[in-house]
């Protein structure tokens, strides 16, 4: 599915009388397939570029359109993996992963598709526990794999792997690359780590400022699995990090 985004712009009203810019003029295209990173520090608009992908919050001008049609609110062929892992406690792993399915009706082959995703994300062997019984990282992987089931067109990923540890945080990221690779869908990953989005997006789109806008477009060409020890790596880092620097001296000669 081909994303459009067409010069949006955002703002949030502090009071009845002042308002905050948060996103402006942001246009991009994603094509079907694609890998795109939204990079940039916290609290530059990150999460609500992706709501707004996702359906759950409206521009306050612009248009997102997806396939040619307007976005208007959430749909099934977009699936969302938050910050942290949001399992219903009472239900069991087999049962969270296969829970927004269900409400659908979407269950042919569920059963199978269920057990299918736990077994990549290497959880099966916990598919009758409870979320309480479960690690930080074992709990982001079932909600991963409750976001997949329904098999997406558009999987959106919001800080996913910001909370687990760094043997945890590069396994998974691996695992999504793989996932990405073999199933072809398009995906929009969140991150403020620039190695993150490096190992892992084909694009980055950098956002810096107040308000937040599209500072450069970074296109990644090198190929999977990713090695920060790579003179392609550590090039690409450097322009980005140059890049972060210089809006961060514009931001601060404004004051």
């Amino acid at each position: 599915m081909k994303i459009e985004l067409k010069n949006i712009t955002k703002i949030h009203r502090k009071s009845r009388d002042s308002e905050f810019i948060v996103l402006k003029n942001i246009s991009f295209s994603i094509k079907k397939g694609d890998f795109i990173i939204i990079l940039g520090e916290s609290g530059c608009g990150k999460s609500t570029l992706l709501n707004m992908l996702a359906g759950l919050e409206e521009p306050s001008s612009g248009e997102i359109y997806v396939d040619g049609e307007k976005i208007k609110g959430i749909h099934p062929s977009r699936s969302m993996l938050f910050q942290q892992p949001t399992l219903i406690p009472w239900l069991n792993v087999e049962e969270n992963v296969a829970y927004g399915c269900e409400l659908r009706g979407d269950t042919k082959e569920l059963d199978y598709r269920v057990h299918q995703f736990l077994e990549i994300m290497g959880i099966e062997e916990f598919s009758h526990a409870k979320p309480n019984q479960l690690s930080l990282g074992m709990a982001q992987r079932a909600c991963l794999a409750r976001a997949l089931v329904g098999l997406p067109d558009i999987l959106l990923l919001d800080e996913p792997f910001a909370s687990l540890d760094t043997f945890t945080q590069a396994h998974i990221q691996e695992e999504m690359v793989n996932l990405w690779l073999a199933e072809q869908f398009t995906a929009v990953f969140v991150t403020h780590d620039i190695d993150e989005a490096i190992r892992m997006g084909n694009k980055i789109i950098l956002l810096a400022g107040e308000p937040a806008t599209i500072q450069d477009i970074f296109e990644i060409n090198e190929d999977y699995p990713r090695d920060r020890n790579n003179p392609g790596f550590k090039a690409i880092r450097k322009e980005i990090m140059e890049k972060f620097k210089n809006s961060y001296l514009a931001k601060r000669s404004m004051f």
